[in-house]
């Protein structure tokens, strides 16, 4: 089920697919730096600067609460799998995780915008960032063992 913040915006796959980048890691939060190297070397020069920016942000806030917890019982070992999709208009972000079933759109629904706005607060904005800064969240189960973040960003500014 997508979760769309604007009305307008209908992601239909159209577009032919220009570029595609993967990426594995462990679960590992001083992997962090390799995925955003890994997103500087391949998306930047790509995309607006403020695409990229929204991009990065909720690329790592991802891959961050997968480490601290949806992977917390995890061995370092298991992977952390990413991949984005670049179409002329648009970006897809996957990444993959081995976690229990979330459901992301409930918890999205129940969060408090005012306390994820606070800057009191060290935890708990991940998942609001990254609906604030994407056009198109999905999440689906697609493995009896994995999870899937599917992260849609518009490139016009």
């Amino acid at each position: 089920m997508a979760h769309t913040k604007k009305k307008d915006i209908i992601f239909k796959g159209k577009e032919q697919l220009q570029k595609q980048f993967r990426l594995q890691q462990r679960t590992d939060l001083t992997a962090a730096t390799t995925v955003l190297q890994w997103l500087e070397l391949t998306l930047k020069p790509l995309i607006p600067e403020k695409i990229y920016w929204q991009c990065q942000v909720a690329l790592i806030e991802a891959f961050t609460n997968i480490v601290r917890h949806a992977h917390q019982h995890l061995p370092p070992s298991t992977p952390i799998e990413m991949q984005i999709n670049l179409y002329q208009n648009y970006l897809e972000m996957y990444i993959w995780d081995h976690g229990d079933p979330f459901d992301l759109f409930e918890y999205l629904q129940s969060i408090n915008p005012k306390q994820c706005q606070s800057l009191d607060k060290e935890e708990g904005r991940g998942l609001y960032l990254i609906d604030q800064l994407m056009d198109e969240l999905e999440q689906k189960r697609v493995t009896q063992e994995r999870n899937c973040l599917v992260m849609r960003k518009l490139l016009d500014v």
